[in-house]
C-alpha cells in the first residue's frame, strides 16, 4: 500500500462538507502548505463558512471535489457518512491510489470499506474539540488529539497530517471507536448540559449572575478530577450525608434535573465507596434515600 507522503510533497486535497469540522480541517491543511481544490456547500451557512476559511476555492457538488483530489476529506455527520461513501465509491468519483479520510468519532475503516475495494487508502482522524466553525478554531487546533485509525503502512501518513494540522496523534483500533466517542461525548456534551441545568437552578434561586458563581467552583474541580481522579471527590454524596442530599431530593422534586441528579448521584456513591471516601454504613444510608425517587 504506497501513498504519497504529505512532508514529502504538497498534496491537493478536496472537501467534501464546509461544516464546522470540515471547513477548519480544510483552513488547517492550507495553512500547512497543501491546495485545497474543491470543497462541497449546500446551506447558506456552510457556504459563508467556505468563503471565510477557504476563500478562492471552488464550491462544487459533494461528486466533483474528488476530481484530482490526493486527499479527500469527507467531513459530514456521522449518519450521512457511510451513504456518501457508497455513493462517491459506485458512482466512480473516487480513484485508486487517493487517500481518503473522515473526522468522524464513531466511524472508523468499516465505513470506507467501499472506497477501500476501489483501490483509496482510507484514514479515520478525529479531532476532539468542540468547533466553532471559525478562524478560532484554527489556533485552538494546536495540541488537540486526533483519534487516529489507518492502515498500519498508513501510519506514517495519518500521524503527519494530525501533526501538520496542529494536534497529536491518539492510536485507536477499529472496533473501540465507538468507547472512544462515547467517553467524549458523555464527558463534553453532558457537561455543558449539567452545567447549564446548575446555572438554571442558580437563577432560580435568585442569582443573577450563575456564571461568576460557578466558575471558580467548576474549574477547581474540572482541574482537580483531570489531575487526581476520584480522589478529589468531595461534596455530600462522597461524605455520605444522606439528610443533605435528602434535602437536594425534596427541593427537586419537580424540577426535570432530578432524575440526572439522582443517576449521577449514583454513580458518585458507587465510585466513591469503590475509592474508600465513602465508608459502607454511610453508604447504605444515601442509598437507601436515593432508593426513594422512582427510577
Amino acid at each position: 500500500m504506497n501513498a504519497p507522503r504529505p512532508h514529502d510533497a504538497r498534496l491537493s486535497v478536496g472537501v467534501v462538507g464546509a461544516g464546522r469540522v470540515g471547513a477548519v480541517l480544510g483552513a488547517a491543511l492550507l495553512r500547512a502548505g497543501h491546495d485545497v481544490t474543491a470543497v462541497s456547500a449546500v446551506s447558506d451557512a456552510s457556504r459563508r463558512r467556505a468563503e471565510t476559511l477557504l476563500p478562492g476555492v471552488p464550491v462544487v457538488g459533494p461528486e466533483e471535489v474528488p476530481r484530482g483530489a490526493d486527499l479527500v476529506l469527507l467531513a459530514v455527520p456521522d449518519d450521512a457518512l457511510p451513504d456518501l461513501v457508497a455513493g462517491l465509491a459506485s458512482t466512480g468519483a473516487l480513484q485508486a491510489g487517493q487517500l481518503v479520510a473522515h473526522p468522524s468519532g464513531r466511524h472508523g475503516l468499516q465505513v470506507l470499506e467501499p472506497a477501500s475495494r476501489r483501490g483509496c487508502l482510507p484514514l479515520a482522524l478525529h479531532p476532539v474539540l468542540p468547533f466553532t466553525g471559525t478562524e478560532v478554531d484554527l489556533a485552538r487546533l494546536h495540541g488537540v488529539s486526533f483519534g487516529v485509525t489507518s492502515p498500519e503502512p498508513l501510519r506514517p501518513v495519518a500521524e503527519t497530517l494530525v501533526l501538520e494540522m496542529g494536534g497529536e496523534p491518539v492510536w485507536l483500533s477499529d472496533e473501540l471507536r465507538s468507547l472512544w466517542h462515547a467517553a467524549l461525548a458523555h464527558g463534553a456534551n453532558h457537561l455543558v448540559t449539567l452545567v447549564a441545568s446548575a446555572a438554571d437552578l442558580l437563577r432560580e434561586a435568585g442569582v443573577e449572575e450563575p456564571g461568576r458563581v460557578l466558575a471558580p467552583l467548576l474549574g477547581a474541580a474540572l482541574d482537580g478530577s483531570l489531575r487526581s481522579g476520584d480522589a478529589v471527590l468531595t461534596g455530600p454524596v462522597s461524605r455520605g450525608d444522606a439528610e443533605t442530599v435528602k434535602a437536594h431530593l425534596d427541593v427537586l422534586a419537580h424540577s426535570p434535573v432530578l432524575p440526572a441528579y439522582v443517576a449521577m448521584a449514583r454513580l458518585t456513591a458507587d465510585r466513591a465507596l469503590a475509592s474508600g471516601r465513602l465508608d459502607p454504613h454511610h453508604a447504605g444510608a444515601l442509598l437507601e434515600v436515593l432508593g426513594t425517587v422512582a427510577r
